[in-house]
Order: C-alpha cells, then sequence, then structure tokens
C-alpha cells in the first residue's frame, strides 16, 4: 500500500550515540518482516484513504458533544495520517528515539568505559533487529495510535495515525459495515489527540516520566539476561516470573511484559504512575466509543459484540507474544480505566470528570483507579460537579 499518505520526512535528531540502537535497522526489519496486508486495488486503496480521513474529520464533532472538551473545537496542532504498516513501523521508531534518547545519552555517560565502538555497534545491530520484530508483530494488530512524542508537520502536538490496512482487514474479518466501524475506530483515536489537546502539558510530563522509568530500568540491565530466562522459564511453564531473592515480587507484575523484569520499588512507583495514567488515556477513549448509539453509527452493537469477541480466537503464539509484551496489561487498562470514568461521571457529572485534564496533580493514581470514589474525595468534588 505505497501509494497510502506518509510524512515521516522530518527525523528526530539527539546526542545519543545511534549505534547504541540502529533504529533505521528497526525500521527496516519491520517493513521486511510484516506482510502488506489485504490485497487492494490502487483505486480502493484511495477510497479507503479518503473515507477514513472523512471518518477522522466527522468523528471530531461527536468526541466534543460527548466530552464537552473545548479542545475538540481546533486540532491543528497535530497530525492526522493514513499509514500502511511499514509507514506505522518507522513512525514507532522515531518516537522510541524521541523517548529514549534521555536514558540512552545517560547509559553513555555513566558506562563509557563498557560501551566500546565495536560493542556499542553491535549491541546496537541486535537491539535494533529485536525492536523490528517487535514492531512487525504490532503493525499488523494496531488499528490506530495517537503518538503525542513523534515529529509532527503542523506543530508540536503529534501525529494520529490510522493503519489502513489493519482496519480493512479486521472490518472484513467482522463482516461489519466498513462506514460504521471506520466511524467507531476513529471516535477512539480521536479521543486520545483530543485529550493531549486539552491538557497540553501532558506530554511533557509522561515524557518526563518514561524517561526516569527507562534510566532507571538501563541502570540495572546488567542482570537481565538471567532475569529474562527466568521469564522464559515461567511464561513457557504457564506461570509467572519469580524471583526468590525479592520480597517486593508480586506474580501480578508479569502482567506488564519484560518491563517486570527490572523493577525496583521506584521503578514500581515510576510505573504505577504510568499505569494509571495509560488507564485514564485508555479509559475514557472507550468511554466516548460506547456513548455512541445508533444514530451516530448504525451497527454499533453489533460491531462492539464481534470486536469484543475476537479475542477468543487467538492462537497459542500469539498469547505468548501478547503476554511477554504486555499487551493483555494493556487491555485490562482500557477495562479499569473505563470503570472510573463511569463512575466519577455518574457521580459528579462530565464537567467534574474534566477537571482531570486541569494539571499533573490532577491525574489519578493507580489505587484511585481501582476506587474512583478516593479520587472524587480528594478533588473536592460533589454530586454534579
Amino acid at each position: 500500500m505505497d501509494h497510502m499518505e506518509s510524512n515521516f520526512s522530518s527525523t528526530v535528531r539527539h546526542k545519543a550515540p545511534p549505534q547504541l540502537i540502529n533504529w533505521e535497522l528497526a525500521a527496516a526489519s519491520a517493513a521486511k518482516l510484516t506482510s502488506a496486508g489485504p490485497q487492494v486495488s490502487p483505486r480502493e486503496i484511495a477510497e479507503v484513504v479518503a473515507e477514513l480521513r472523512a471518518a477522522a474529520d466527522a468523528s471530531i464533532g461527536y468526541v466534543h458533544q460527548i466530552t464537552g472538551l473545548d479542545a475538540a473545537k481546533d486540532l491543528r496542532d497535530s497530525d492526522l495520517l493514513i499509514v500502511d504498516r511499514a509507514s506505522w513501523a518507522k513512525a514507532n521508531t522515531q518516537s522510541f528515539q524521541a523517548l529514549m534518547a534521555p536514558a540512552l545519552e545517560h547509559l553513555s555517560r555513566t558506562k563509557k568505559e563498557q560501551l566500546t565502538t565495536a560493542s556499542a555497534a553491535l549491541g546496537g545491530t541486535l537491539t535494533g533487529a529485536q525492536f523490528g520484530a517487535i514492531l512487525a508483530f504490532l503493525s499488523s494488530k494496531v488499528l490506530g495510535q495517537y503518538d503525542p512524542f513523534g515529529p509532527a508537520k503542523n506543530g508540536s502536538g503529534g501525529r494520529l495515525m490510522l493503519v489502513a490496512p489493519n482496519i480493512l482487514a479486521v472490518e472484513r474479518e467482522l463482516n461489519v459495515e466498513p462506514a460504521d466501524f471506520r466511524l467507531w475506530v476513529c471516535l477512539h483515536e480521536q479521543t486520545h489527540r483530543v485529550q493531549f489537546a486539552a491538557a497540553p502539558w501532558l506530554k511533557d510530563h509522561m515524557l518526563a516520566h518514561i524517561s526516569e522509568l527507562t534510566e532507571g530500568l538501563l541502570d540495572k540491565a546488567d542482570g537481565l539476561s538471567d532475569r529474562l530466562a527466568k521469564a522464559a522459564k515461567g511464561l513457557t511453564s504457564g506461570g509467572a516470573p519469580t524471583d526468590s531473592d525479592s520480597k517486593d515480587s508480586d506474580p501480578k507484575d508479569s502482567d506488564n511484559g519484560i518491563l517486570s523484569l527490572l523493577q525496583d520499588p521506584q521503578d514500581k512507583a515510576r510505573m504505577s504512575h504510568l499505569t494509571a495514567v495509560m488507564s485514564l488515556l485508555e479509559g475514557h477513549a472507550n468511554v466516548v466509543m460506547d456513548a455512541v448509539d445508533s444514530s451516530i453509527v448504525p451497527s454499533v452493537k453489533t460491531i462492539r459484540r464481534r470486536f469484543n469477541a475476537r479475542g477468543k480466537s487467538r492462537g497459542p503464539v500469539e498469547k505468548f507474544l501478547r503476554r511477554v509484551l504486555g499487551l493483555d496489561a494493556k487491555m485490562r487498562q482500557y477495562s479499569d480505566g473505563a470503570r472510573f470514568v463511569r463512575r466519577v461521571v455518574d457521580r459528579v457529572g462530565m464537567e467534574g470528570f474534566n477537571s482531570v485534564w486541569t494539571s499533573a496533580e490532577h491525574l489519578p493514581t493507580e489505587e484511585e483507579i481501582h476506587a474512583p470514589d478516593k479520587w472524587i474525595a480528594r478533588m473536592g468534588l460533589r454530586n454534579g460537579g
């Protein structure tokens, strides 16, 4: 689908030695490993691109109507891109590069004597290939993504990507009305775009916490091989990875994928905060999707039923990869966050809930995600907002 829109000429440049992770190899590997998707003619490609763009534009008004966020009225600081799988993978190498640059710079300073040119080049090649393999797997699964960290042509607001071949494949698999399914997907993704527009501080807040977490993980990476071996043994036997020397170990940590292997109490606290934020963002977007009725998406009930049942048909290899990568934990973020949002809106109204976008201090903790009334009390909100 090489005729689809892409805009990735602007590459983020950082001081971190590029050989630590070969980002170009990661993008090239992902493009080579992933399939193009459904076979369609150039005319069909053009029609899908045009219809997705129209659905994305139409969804903004509905997001505003449901959320009451005025940020939905003007999204000119971010890009809307209709992409193929390879372009999505390349875009994500750019985002990872931006996210990991501070941590890689920290690593190059603190372990300079261990990072010879030859070892760094070899490590960068291996890591780039591994990143590419992971992105190739994900590139066939993702329907859309709002990326606040990647370079945007129209400003600093990031970019919304709709992965056309995946949307086309799933709507065919589910045998649903294409126009309805495309609008339904766009409602979720545009909600993420509106969230960051409503909370312009959120991008830097998340970037800072991700950088701190990544630096902490890399500082303790020396024992990674042994921990990965334990994780593989636990996963293949159906159990959770354990660490007999750690009193803080928790079987639930395995749900976070390979990152859980490196966490000390400080890492756990950072991960807890980011988990709460992601649960909020994903849950809120799901609530918006669920708020639409047949007057907006005529076949919405059919779409929901068939889409929710789709996960039950995954094979053992995909289930294994999803567990290793922490994707099942992400799915639980959708439901945990949605329950939080619904409870808060039920008690204090949408206007009261929208105070969450005011500042970082208003973000819920992971405990509050599971106990919304505690967040309501901390915010001093009352029924009706």
